[in-house]
């Protein structure tokens, strides 16, 4: 988050986590007097009051903020009116520190879901968040949206629109209950291009439809997913819609949404491979989406994946049950380049060799349907013991 200029950030232990040293407070915070902003948020149904408050916030504000406030270990979901009492008190200090409208303040937040979030340790640690605001603290605000993740998850590219140099940067979180059908658990990007709201709305909508759209890990959609793009326009590079300048800026916000949604996919809980799921020549693209998300989410499938174990019977069977049309004598699966299933029919192929291709840490399922001209592709992950331990204690 460090690289585009105009800003900076800051993380801390506020205590919200189990372990009281760990990192579960951040702050990211543009210097530029009009930054644009776009967001992007869960389709759940059961929105957690940080998710209500943001998009409030960007609507009323017309995509105008400055400042997001992001805590781990708590989701301030389902805990009703003190919930969205302690986000709105978070945006009122930050605004209050920062010098800053409200409005102008977004928030996010992450961890076990229905239990209430105190604002007063957030409060406590926001004039020390304030102090500690540097452009070097990517990596710490990676670390302190983690929950069950593995690894921090960042990303940062540099390119050049009109000769000027323009960056882009983003840190993800998210290891379950991952099945966004907007965005990911939790992402924040940061550029220095000039663009105005409602294009950065639009190219980071066209972004998200083919990065954090395409991963799933268990078929859950949280109540917390928040994607947020904050542009502070000082590298002077304006992006226009239309124009040479938005095609290759959609170019850079689309490679990094996919290099972060692919390690959120890698570190599904408990996961050991990175599975593609493609399905090409479908009847259309709706098709071929639902076959590949069917595919993607069957625990038999994710199961006999992590034990390298080449039943293709689960694979079409998924396939079959997934509501798309197409006929089951026509299709051909591979696993990566070695061949399974011709015509719909098992291909012959050596047990052993192909036990050994499923063992491979990252794996393409390819469907052939020959039936007609469109596809899909969908990131996902194996299922494992490890999983079930991990969400089995995930409260206690």
């Amino acid at each position: 988050m460090a690289t585009p200029s105009g800003f900076r950030a800051a993380a801390t232990a506020a205590g919200i986590k189990k372990k009281a040293d760990a990192l579960d407070l951040a702050l990211i915070v543009s210097d530029a007097p009009v930054t644009s902003a776009a967001g992007l948020f869960t389709t759940n149904r059961v929105a957690a009051a940080p998710v209500v408050l943001s998009r409030r916030n960007l609507s009323e504000s017309r995509g105008r903020a400055r400042a997001i406030v992001v805590n781990s270990g708590n989701a301030n979901a389902c805990t009703g009116r003190d919930g969205l009492r302690a986000a709105q008190e978070t945006t009122r200090a930050a605004a209050k520190l920062l010098g800053f409208l409200p409005r102008e303040v977004l928030v996010a937040s992450t961890g076990v879901i229905g239990v209430p979030l105190k604002p007063d340790p957030i409060l406590r640690q926001l004039p020390v968040l304030k102090q500690s605001l540097s452009a070097e603290s990517a990596g710490a605000v990676a670390n302190a949206i983690m929950t069950t993740d593995t690894f921090a998850k960042s990303c940062v590219l540099r390119g050049q629109v009109r000769g000027r140099p323009v960056h882009l940067a983003g840190v993800a979180k998210g290891s379950g209950m991952i099945h966004p059908r907007m965005a990911t658990m939790l992402c924040f990007i940061t550029t220095d291009a000039e663009v105005a709201p409602e294009i950065l709305h639009k190219l980071l909508r066209s972004a998200v439809e083919v990065s954090f759209n395409r991963i799933t890990v268990d078929g859950d959609t949280s109540t917390n997913d928040t994607i947020l793009v904050l542009a502070s326009g000082m590298s002077g590079a304006k992006i226009q819609a239309g124009s040479r300048s938005g095609t290759m800026f959609q170019a850079g916000l689309t490679a990094l949404c996919q290099t972060l949604a692919k390690m959120i996919a890698r570190d599904g809980e408990g996961a050991k491979k990175l599975v593609t799921i493609e399905v090409s020549r479908a009847r259309s693209a709706a098709d071929a989406d639902r076959i590949a998300r069917t595919i993607a989410n069957s625990p038999l499938v994710k199961t006999a994946i992590a034990g390298s174990d080449p039943n293709w019977g689960r694979i079409i069977c998924a396939a079959g049950y997934s509501g798309a049309a197409f006929d089951p004598a026509r299709v051909d699966i591979f696993v990566n380049d070695f061949v399974m299933v011709r015509r719909g029919l098992d291909a012959g192929f050596d047990e052993s060799a192909a036990s050994r291709e499923m063992d491979k840490k990252e794996l393409t399922i390819r469907l052939d349907l020959h039936q007609g001209k469109a596809s899909a592709y969908i990131w996902t992950c194996d299922l494992t013991h490890d999983y079930i331990s991990i969400n089995a204690s995930y409260r206690t």
